[in-house]
């Protein structure tokens, strides 16, 4: 029956006594204050600014190591009429980067434009062919955003045709820096900036912040930015706490109140309804689109549409945009299923402790989909290689707990060239080394990880009674938003539950579970349940029978109502008392 494979870890207390004198003080349920002591919120204070995010706690951009140097070559560009190239990676993180610091520079020079990398013929980073593209328009200075930390010859090529370059990059960098004007990256060696996990776009924020505060001018002329700030954090899984927190929550108020035209076309041909949008949304409808312009088509296209002023070529780049996310659906399906295939037709190049599939004939662009859909299949580090320009290459994903990273960077000799972090990679190599990668990898994998690594688990922060979801406790959990990692959509459990009655299957096949759970000690409250792909469990329940459930609380809006629905995250059968 149900996959029982799941390990439950719930949460302990670590500080009960702080937890408890939170409660008093804010005059908030319990569990609620355990919830804000796992963050790191202890005192009055604390929860004050962690429930109302103030732009004034952004840190001062000039802690950032070369901040200095970088608003001061862009202003001597500025004023001598010099040309700038913003140049950016072709995903969700690097075109909304591209497009905040390309709108923010033409408020003050026309002798700006932009570039993004073909990424099937240039590939990831800073190109040789997009700098002598520069060289050919007499590009006088060059802004690298979510990439660059590692182009060390690249830099030294610009400076060989007299271009100067500004890193923005948010990558682990080498031992060795660039020899660029400014290389801002708060995770180098020596920075001392206070928080080290923004997004490529949220360096570029720091940026332009830092040339507000130098000169003076009207800080209103940053907040246009800050809906592109939430859709690259949201997108690119960087933690939701510290900074990141404060831009999202002031990105999603502008995302919902006064969006910039390209997000409004995504907004209505996402079906999204206008200031209701979370960061589920952005993660799921509009980020996706977004990106299906560089996996398609062209990057260029995603940030022409987060640039447009008008809304006609807002929704034509928008439909556009929407048709190439259509066909990288229905592309990355076909994949999915091929991969999927593969490994029960024992056809992968790796299935014991890792999962690599290969097939020169797939979509680049969507192999890292594909990679977390294998891990979701099979939960195991998987690698998805495809040919592209002579070399295969492909994106690697990982399982929680278990550094992908380490293992790719251990074959390090037999790549190309391979970057990413913790939990999510990209690589390249020459076709006669496949092999060795796939037996180094699933051997590294092997020695590396541990058992409870290949467990999914579903970690719980509380134990929650029905009765104590009231308005005011939802009402309180609303303002834990916006949720990511670092501060994840709680999770909770309740036991011994089950359905009035009114179960059944939904969705293309009827593959998700719709229920209305009671518990057995209030039998007249009723909290309305969605179970995504858990319609193995429909028979247990029909029947009556009890169940534990783990679920987060979400807020359903239809048609201008609001309703709480309860997220299951994994349901366990209880064993039937005679």
């Amino acid at each position: 029956m149900g996959n029982n494979e799941r390990r439950w870890i719930i949460k302990e207390t670590a500080k009960p006594e702080k937890a408890a004198r939170l409660a008093a003080e804010l005059g908030i349920d319990r569990v609620l204050a355990d919830l804000l002591v796992q963050r790191g919120v202890e005192s009055f204070d604390e929860a004050r600014a962690f429930f109302r995010p103030r732009l004034e706690d952004l840190h001062d951009p000039f802690l950032m190591q070369d901040m200095d140097k970088a608003v001061e070559r862009i202003h001597e560009a500025v004023v001598k009429g010099q040309k700038i190239l913003v140049y950016g990676d072709y995903d969700v993180d690097g075109t909304t980067a591209v497009a905040q610091v390309y709108s923010f520079l033409k408020h003050f020079t026309q002798k700006v434009s932009f570039y993004i990398p073909d990424r099937y013929d240039e590939g990831y980073g800073l190109s040789y062919k997009a700098l002598d593209w520069a060289g050919d328009n007499a590009i006088n200075l060059v802004i690298t955003l979510d990439c660059g930390i590692k182009a060390i010859e690249k830099v030294e090529y610009a400076r060989s045709k007299g271009i100067d370059v500004i890193i923005c990059d948010h990558h682990l960098p080498e031992d060795k820096l660039p020899a660029a004007v400014a290389v801002l990256d708060p995770k180098r060696a020596d920075s001392k900036y206070p928080f080290d996990d923004l997004c490529g776009c949220g360096v570029g924020f720091k940026l332009v912040q830092g040339y507000v505060k130098q000169y003076g001018l009207d800080p209103a002329l940053l907040e246009p930015l800050l809906d592109l700030q939430v859709v690259s954090i949201a997108s690119d899984l960087v933690s939701m706490t510290g900074e990141n927190r404060i831009l999202a929550h002031f990105g999603l108020k502008r995302l919902n109140e006064n969006p910039r035209k390209g997000l409004l076309a995504m907004i209505n041909l996402s079906k999204l309804e206008p200031g209701h949008i979370g960061i589920d949304d952005i993660v799921f409808k509009i980020g996706p689109r977004i990106n299906a312009a560089g996996r398609m088509e062209s990057g260029r296209l995603a940030v022409e549409l987060l640039t447009a002023t008008d809304d006609r070529t807002a929704t034509k780049i928008g439909e556009q945009i929407n048709d190439n996310n259509n066909e990288r659906k229905s592309i990355d399906r076909e994949i999915t299923q091929e991969a999927l295939d593969m490994v029960k037709n024992g056809k992968a190049l790796a299935t014991e402790n890792a999962t690599i599939v290969y097939n020169p004939a797939w979509n680049k662009g969507v192999v890292g989909i594909v990679a977390s859909r294998l891990v979701e299949a099979y939960y195991k580090p998987t690698v998805v290689l495809t040919k592209s320009n002579g070399f295969v290459t492909g994106s690697a994903r990982s399982v929680q707990g278990f550094d992908l990273y380490a293992s790719i960077e251990s074959c390090a000799d037999l790549l190309e060239n391979f970057g990413g972090h913790m939990y999510a990679a990209g690589l390249t190599m020459k076709e006669e080394n496949v092999a060795e990668f796939c037996r180094r990898m699933d051997a590294f994998v092997a020695d590396n990880i541990t058992r409870e690594e290949l467990t999914p688990i579903v970690e719980i922060d509380a134990r929650l009674d029905f009765s104590q979801i009231t308005p005011k406790f939802t009402r309180i959990l609303k303002q834990f938003q916006p949720f990511g990692p670092g501060n994840n959509n709680p999770v909770f459990l309740t036991e011994d539950v089950y359905d009035a009655g009114n179960g059944r299957k939904v969705g293309a096949g009827g593959v998700h579970l719709k229920l209305d759970l009671m518990q057995e000690s209030q039998p007249y409250r009723q909290i309305a349940a969605i179970g995504f792909n858990m319609a193995d469990y429909y028979d247990h329940i029909k029947a009556g029978n009890p169940i534990d459930a783990c679920y987060s609380i979400v807020e359903n809006f239809y048609r201008g109502s609001s309703t709480i629905q309860l997220r299951l995250k994994d349901i366990r059968e209880r064993d039937e008392l005679i």
